[in-house]
């Protein structure tokens, strides 16, 4: 193993480095020691790897031609090479290190479960990666357009899923255990202020209710405001009266008064509409898209941060976390009528069978004939 210096007085201890990294350094050993394993190799390319060193090594490794074997085994040439290479990547790296990748590796026939270990590992490190770039992407309120940013970042998450999912596909199993971050509303005056108009909008014109259905009382972020929009929702459902006492009347119905909400506020709350139902009801449902696309962004964090979790077991958390997004989504489109391009999907990972329609059959028929 390479040697580990001891840790000066007042510096803290390194923390000891993950098993990936010897995962690492048992396939390097065994494609430095046998070159021609390196056939073998699949799935990987040198970013897989965890380390500037390591990368360096793999990509001199399969880009130099590969030495006769007796010859290889008589002389360190190969070698020499190897490490001239990847220097020019990685100037720390030493002779003495990669010698101690030699001696380190276990088993060289191993190599291909070794690669398809560093892989994996891989794989966690981009959902990783992904799912924070959606979590900073939903939380930057600089942003200028910020639901179609988030959701082509959601779409670049998907991606790397499938990809994820080719490589590795689902099969039976169980789910991850790992505990993710609850689903909170992200309170803040401006949101609030926003729900106040609406509702007061919504009060002053309650036939605009019925355009905007694709809106739910989950968007809303205060939950006195959710429960006044499902007073509004309700008296207009059943055709009464709509003004802020009868708004008043079935919220107390509804216990909505019991938490210390003052009757006053409310009336005063409802009588000063300004807007529209509709472009309020477009602000509240994009505040809710982007709160569904940073927490299931968090909930992908989580998954891939533990590494316990298999990526057979990744691909399913993750696609069921993104689920979430995909509903708040459909109704954006609808509130607003965008309809942007489908994202295009990897092909089945499973192997197509003969054909099954009468179509199908005909037409290979027709082929085999011609």
């Amino acid at each position: 193993m390479p040697h580990t210096p001891e840790p000066d007085d007042g510096l803290d201890t390194p923390a000891p480095p993950p098993p990936v990294f010897h995962v690492e350094q048992a396939l390097l050993g065994a494609l430095l020691l046998d070159p021609h394993r390196a056939d073998d190799v699949s799935g990987i390319t040198a970013d897989s790897f965890s380390t500037a060193a390591h990368a360096a090594l793999y990509g001199a490794i399969i880009t130099l031609p590969r030495p006769d074997p007796a010859a290889h085994a008589r002389s360190t040439q190969w070698l020499d090479r190897v490490l001239a290479t990847a220097r020019e990547q990685a100037r720390g790296l030493t002779a003495a290190y990669v010698h101690a990748l030699v001696q380190v590796c276990p088993w060289p026939s191993h190599a291909r479960a070794y690669a398809r270990m560093v892989e994996a590992e891989h794989a966690r490190r981009r959902l990783q990666t992904a799912a924070g770039r959606l979590v900073r992407t939903a939380h930057d309120l600089s942003l200028p357009h910020p639901v179609p940013t988030a959701l082509t970042e959601a779409d670049a998450l998907a991606t790397v899923v499938d990809n994820i999912a080719h490589r590795f596909p689902p099969r039976a199993g169980v789910l991850p255990r790992t505990t993710t971050p609850p689903s909170l509303a992200r309170e803040h005056a401006e949101a609030g202020e926003e729900e106040q108009l609406l509702l007061a909008a919504a009060t002053a014109h309650p036939a605009d209710i019925d355009s905007v259905g694709w809106l739910l009382a989950d968007d809303f972020t205060v939950p006195l405001h959710a429960g006044l929009w499902q007073c509004l929702t309700a008296l207009a459902r059943r055709q009464e009266p709509v003004d802020p006492v009868t708004v008043l009347w079935e919220a107390q119905q509804r216990g909505l008064l019991d938490n210390g909400n003052e009757p006053g506020e409310v009336l005063r709350m409802l009588a000063e509409p300004a807007g529209s139902v509709e472009h309020w009801s477009e602000h509240v449902l994009e505040r809710a898209l982007l709160a569904a696309a940073e927490h299931t962004g968090q909930r992908i964090e989580a998954y891939a941060g533990d590494p316990a979790n298999t990526p057979f077991q990744l691909v399913i958390a993750a696609r069921r976390a993104l689920v979430d997004i995909a509903a708040v989504r459909t109704r954006w489109q609808h509130a607003t009528g965008a309809t942007p391009p489908q994202r295009r999907r990897p092909a089945p990972t499973t192997r197509a069978g003969p054909p099954t329609t009468r179509a199908a059959h005909a037409a290979r028929v027709t082929g085999a004939t011609r």
